[in-house]
């Protein structure tokens, strides 16, 4: 299992209170990763928020700009968002047509770039760009709204990335994204995830310290019920 100190935590903003986040953002100070969610209504049923506001939360943490872009078209967005303070910016291998040139074009920008894959997208889609990618991003639910529950039925698709990016000799982040709290973080990990966003599980507790290091691990075997 992968050890405590390899796992990323970034919690998700997703699932702060919108009325006072530069407070919510202080709150998660041990977090060295901030996953921020942009949403158009189109390519998710969501709306969320835009560089705008990823610029002004920029002067309030020097954790990093985990940027997860669920709109489309995407391409016309990756030069704002890097502009905005973006230190990664993951686009999906189902919203970006010409994915290749996409993740050349955010590279080129300064950032590094990820790539989601949704729950009835296969592994294999992710084949043909294990060369361009720092980050892989599995969604364990259907993107748009937070709190919903893991899916199972994706932790063969966690292993079988991590056996990708094995093959790859590269240095890949494997992200998950969906359901995970302390029940659900072992198994993924588990699996082969080293990175792990987290919502509810964090910005729903009171203590929030103490909610990132129970995702942090080590982790202990979890007895179902």
């Amino acid at each position: 299992m992968t050890e405590r100190s390899s796992i990323i935590v970034a919690p998700s903003l997703l699932a702060a209170d919108f009325s006072r986040l530069g407070e919510e953002i202080a709150s998660i100070a041990r977090a060295p990763w901030l996953h921020l969610d942009v949403m158009d209504g189109h390519f998710v049923p969501n709306i969320s928020f835009g560089p705008p506001v990823i610029a002004a939360l920029r002067k309030h943490t020097d954790a990093k700009f985990d940027v997860h872009l669920m709109i489309d078209p995407v391409d016309p967005y990756l030069e704002a968002t890097a502009k905005a303070g973006a230190d990664h910016i993951t686009v999906h291998v189902e919203n970006a047509p010409h994915l290749h040139r996409s993740l050349q074009t955010i590279r080129a920008l300064g950032c590094r770039p990820g790539v989601a894959i949704c729950p009835a997208t296969p592994a294999v889609a992710l084949s043909e760009v294990m060369d361009l990618v720092d980050i892989i991003l599995v969604m364990t639910v259907n993107p748009g709204f937070g709190g919903q529950s893991f899916l199972d039925s994706q932790l063969a698709k966690i292993r079988t990335l991590a056996e990708m990016i094995r093959k790859s000799g590269r240095e890949i982040i494997l992200a998950v994204d969906g359901g995970i709290d302390p029940r659900t973080a072992p198994r993924v990990v588990e699996a082969g995830a080293t990175m792990l966003v987290a919502g509810s599980a964090i910005f729903g507790k009171e203590d929030r310290d103490a909610a990132i290091r129970a995702l942090e691990g080590p982790f202990v075997e979890q007895t179902p019920g």
